[in-house]
């Protein structure tokens, strides 16, 4: 068995001085991702003594940044998702494992927060989120096993955001963005919620799986007024996972924390068990 966590850490130095420390050591977590690290590997390396750290800091300084911290050192990684002429360093890490004869493949993502319709924010997430959609059919040809992880900033479905009807012209919620998962997660000829057609790729949403039909579980709250508190969040955070590996995954769980004060991010972890 594998358990891998993913989580935004929303800066790496700040979470660890309200103690992300704590929860890592405590997880028996054998792959941890992990997004907006915001940091360089000279903060990075001294916070997690006795890990292995893949680590692509954003090229603007306190900006963004992935990591992959594991128990065993990987046999490969990248950090190129195919786009030459536009900046994705400090959002995409792939690597691969060999966990007895098989491949696994893990990716922490970061994928850009977007903005104003017709912003250049958000024709840079569509940017990105095209060129996920380029790499995924790659990936599933590089190895069965292979999970996509951390923050899209896409909710889904309505399940995915508890007020979904006050953010349809939010982004994070645009049909747009949302009929990217639709073909990420779609099998076939798909279409989607944008009403435009396009080939599945056949990911599995591991977090929807354990949990259908029911509102989130959510991974990520606004840290204004009490939306924490009264658990007004988003499911924006996934393990996307190939279906060969997706068929071996149990004990799906977001870490939510006990209080509001507790928390050491603005997003909670998603943890997952891969039988392999």
């Amino acid at each position: 068995m594998v358990r891998i966590a993913s989580v935004n850490v929303n800066g790496v130095r700040a979470a660890f001085r309200k103690d992300m420390g704590g929860w890592l050591e405590a997880g028996d977590f054998d792959i941890v991702a992990l997004q907006e690290v915001r940091a360089l590997d000279e903060d990075l390396l001294p916070l997690v003594p006795g890990w292995h750290v893949l680590h692509d800091p954003a090229t603007a300084k306190g900006r963004a940044g992935v990591a992959v911290l594991s128990r065993e050192p990987s046999i490969e990684h990248r950090t190129d998702i195919g786009l030459k002429t536009f900046d994705t360093k400090g959002r995409w890490l792939e690597a691969d494992f060999l966990i007895g004869e098989t491949l696994l493949t893990v990716v922490s993502a970061y994928v850009h927060s977007g903005g104003e319709v017709g912003s250049q924010k958000q024709a840079d997430k569509y940017r990105f989120l095209d060129s996920m959609a380029k790499r995924l059919p790659q990936l599933r040809a590089h190895t069965e096993h292979a999970v996509v992880m951390g923050d899209f900033n896409v909710g889904h479905t309505p399940l995915d955001i508890k007020n979904w009807r006050g953010n349809q012209k939010t982004a994070g919620f645009l049909p747009e963005e949302r009929s990217y998962l639709d073909r990420f997660l779609g099998t076939g000829m798909v279409t989607g919620v944008d009403g435009k057609r396009g080939r599945g790729h056949g990911w599995v949403d591991v977090g929807r799986v354990a949990h259908p039909d029911v509102d989130g579980p959510y991974t990520w709250w606004s840290q204004r007024g009490k939306a924490f508190d009264t658990d007004t969040g988003w499911r924006i955070d996934y393990h996307m996972a190939t279906p060969a590996l997706a068929a071996t995954a149990s004990g799906y769980r977001v870490d939510r924390a006990s209080a509001w004060d507790t928390r050491w991010s603005d997003h909670a972890p998603v943890i997952v068990d891969y039988d392999l």
